[in-house]
């Protein structure tokens, strides 16, 4: 994929990373945590940071985990040994999406261009994730800390948000 360009600081594309989609019951995270020793989130909306990745809650029953790169397959074989007998899925998206990074005081006005949600500290604090859209793109968006974000973007999709970050951040005030 080529190199993704924006108009504003702040904004940048993060290195390539292993993704897995696991859905399963609680038996089923309990177990994918222990295996990976990971921390899995419980709390609806909630991401956990761990050592070169995190795990987000997008669902009742469905987690997204990201790992390093070179973790991928061997995570995938891992969970499916651990996971034996217990109904779940585990699904490796890592060629589905990337990822990009928007920090900055100004990170919040500047997703707001494009996503509905209200971007408060308060409503949407340091840990929170969701599924939601920006402009006519599903994302996955996280919230790191009070002025960094984390956005999971479709491939397919990558050059239409950076197009419209790169648009969005010259509305910015003290934009040039």
């Amino acid at each position: 994929m080529p190199e993704l360009s924006f108009a504003g600081p702040g904004v940048r594309t993060l290195p390539p990373a292993a993704r897995l989609v696991l859905r399963g019951a609680l038996a089923v995270r309990t177990a994918a945590a222990r295996a990976l020793n990971i921390s899995i989130p419980e709390q609806a909306c909630r991401a956990l940071d761990h050592a070169g990745g995190a795990a987000l809650w997008l669902g009742p029953d469905e987690r997204l985990l990201l790992l390093p790169r070179a973790e991928g397959l061997t995570a995938a074989d891992t969970l499916e040994s651990a996971l034996r007998g217990l109904p779940h899925a585990v699904v490796d998206v890592s060629q589905r999406q990337i990822a990009l990074a928007v920090s900055g005081a100004q990170a919040p006005a500047l997703l707001n261009a494009g996503c509905p949600l209200n971007l408060d500290l308060q409503l949407f604090p340091a840990g929170a994730c969701t599924r939601t859209v920006f402009a006519k793109a599903e994302i996955v968006l996280w919230r790191r800390r009070s002025d960094e974000f984390h956005l999971e973007v479709w491939r397919s999709f990558a050059a239409y948000v950076a197009g419209y970050l790169s648009e969005a951040a010259r509305d910015l005030p003290g934009a040039a």
